[in-house]
C-alpha cells in the first residue's frame, strides 16, 4: 500500500535500508563501471583521463542540475541543446563585432561570458513565462523552441559555423583549458553549480516548494505556495546553468555551429533519470544527477578506449539506459 501523501503534498520519505539502496543505487553502478573500465583498459584508470572525463562531464552536468530543478517540480525541457547552440552564436557574433571597438580581449570575453548567462536567463524566462501565463504544456513550449534556437543559429551561421575572433580565442582558451591545483576549470565551475544546486534545492523554502509542487501541484497551491513564481524561477534557473555550461564550452573549438549542443537535451534528462529522480516529479537529488552524469561520461570514455560496440552507438546506450530506468522507478512500490 502506497504511503499517504501529508498536507504538503510530499510523501513521508521511506527511512533505513529502503531510503538508502535507491540512492546507493547510481554510485554503486558507477563504481562497478570504473572496474569494468580498468579491465578493459589500463589507460582508463589513469588521472588525466579522469580529468578528460569529469571535463566533458562539466557542460551536461551543469545542465543537469537545473534540469534536475525542472524535472522534480513536474516539468521538462527538450531545448536545452539548441538553446546553447543559439547562446554560444550570438556570443561569438556579439564579441567579434566589439572587435574593432579597440577594447582588451579580456574585457570582450568578460562581456561575452556575461551575455551567455543572461541570454540562459531571458530564453528560460521565456520558457517559464509561456508555461505558466500562457498554460502550454512544457513538452509543447519546448519542442517549439528546440527548433526555433537551432534554426535561429544556423540562420546567422549562414547554415556554417561562427568562429571566434583569433586574438579573442587566445585569451578566452584558459577558461576551458586552464586549470587550478590541477583540476580544470570546468570541473571547478561544475562542482560550485552542483554544491550551490544542492544547497538551493535541499535548504531553502525555494526547493522544498519545487519538490512540493512536482509531488502534487494542486495541494501545494491549497498550501499557500506561489506555483507559477516557483515554475519561471524553475526555468529560469535552468537557462542560466545552459549559459554557464556554453561559456565554458565556447573556447573548447572557438566556433558554434548548427550541430552545437546536438542531443544535449537526451544527456541532460539521462543524468538527472539515472541519477534517481523521479520522471513524475517531486523526488530527486544533485548528488544523484551528478552521479549520474558522470556515469554516462564513463560508459562514452569506455566506448572510445575499446572496441565492445562502436562509440556512434553512445547516444543509443544513452537511449536504452533513459528506457531501463524509467521501466524501473514504474515498478518501484
Amino acid at each position: 500500500m502506497p504511503p499517504e501523501r501529508t498536507d504538503a503534498g510530499v510523501a513521508p520519505a521511506p527511512t533505513g535500508r529502503g531510503r538508502r539502496l535507491p540512492k546507493l543505487g547510481p554510485l554503486l553502478g558507477l563504481a562497478l563501471l570504473c572496474v569494468a573500465g580498468t579491465v578493459l583498459n589500463g589507460e582508463f584508470a589513469t588521472v588525466d583521463n579522469a580529468m578528460n572525463v569529469l571535463t566533458r562531464t562539466a557542460f551536461i552536468g551543469i545542465i543537469a542540475v537545473g534540469m534536475c530543478f525542472v524535472i522534480i517540480s513536474g516539468g521538462i525541457d527538450l531545448s536545452v541543446g539548441s538553446m546553447a547552440a543559439l547562446i554560444a552564436g550570438v556570443t561569438i557574433l556579439l564579441m567579434n563585432k566589439l572587435v574593432p571597438l579597440g577594447w582588451p580581449p579580456v574585457a570582450l570575453v568578460l562581456v561575452g561570458m556575461a551575455t551567455a548567462v543572461l541570454l540562459g536567463a531571458l530564453f528560460g524566462l521565456a520558457h517559464g513565462l509561456l508555461i505558466t501565463r500562457g498554460r502550454i504544456e512544457p513538452f509543447i513550449v519546448t519542442l517549439g523552441t528546440l527548433g526555433i534556437f537551432r534554426a535561429y543559429l544556423t540562420y546567422f551561421a549562414d547554415g556554417g559555423a561562427l568562429a571566434l575572433d583569433n586574438d579573442l580565442a587566445d585569451a578566452y582558451g584558459p577558461v576551458y583549458y586552464g586549470s587550478l591545483l590541477g583540476v580544470p576549470i570546468p570541473v571547478w565551475v561544475f562542482a560550485l553549480v552542483a554544491v550551490g544546486g544542492a544547497l538551493l534545492l535541499q535548504r531553502t523554502a525555494y526547493g522544498r516548494y519545487v519538490q512540493a509542487i512536482g509531488s502534487n501541484e494542486q495541494v501545494a497551491r491549497y498550501a499557500a505556495v506561489d506555483v507559477d513564481r516557483t515554475k519561471v524561477l524553475t526555468y529560469t534557473l535552468l537557462g542560466v546553468c545552459v549559459g554557464i555550461a556554453t561559456l565554458l564550452y565556447v573556447p573548447r573549438l572557438g566556433s558554434a555551429s548548427p550541430t552545437t549542443g546536438l542531443l544535449w537535451e537526451l544527456e541532460a534528462i539521462a543524468a538527472v533519470i539515472v541519477g534517481g529522480t523521479a520522471l513524475r516529479g517531486g523526488a530527486g537529488s544533485i548528488g544523484g544527477t551528478v552521479i549520474g552524469a558522470i556515469l554516462l561520461s564513463v560508459i562514452s570514455n569506455i566506448l572510445n578506449l575499446t572496441s565492445i560496440i562502436s562509440v556512434y552507438l553512445n547516444a543509443a546506450v544513452q537511449g536504452f539506459v533513459i528506457i531501463a530506468v524509467a521501466f524501473m522507478q514504474r515498478r518501484r512500490p
